[in-house]
């Protein structure tokens, strides 16, 4: 895509546009890794533990 112009300049996002886009991809890696390991951090209990006082009938 080239930029367009106007009165014999070119107008483009430019060096701040990179800056701005590449800062929330970095945000969003690390809010992603954090998630991540918040995730890890959760024990989901098993399915007899949850129901620990009705008698469990093994064949």
């Amino acid at each position: 895509m080239t930029p367009t112009t106007a009165a014999g300049q070119a107008i483009g996002p430019g060096l701040i546009g990179f800056i701005i886009v590449a800062a929330i991809g970095f945000a969003l890696f690390f809010l992603i890794k954090s998630m991540n390991r918040q995730m890890r951090k959760i024990e989901v209990p098993y399915e007899r533990e949850q129901h620990a006082a009705i008698p469990v009938r093994e064949a």
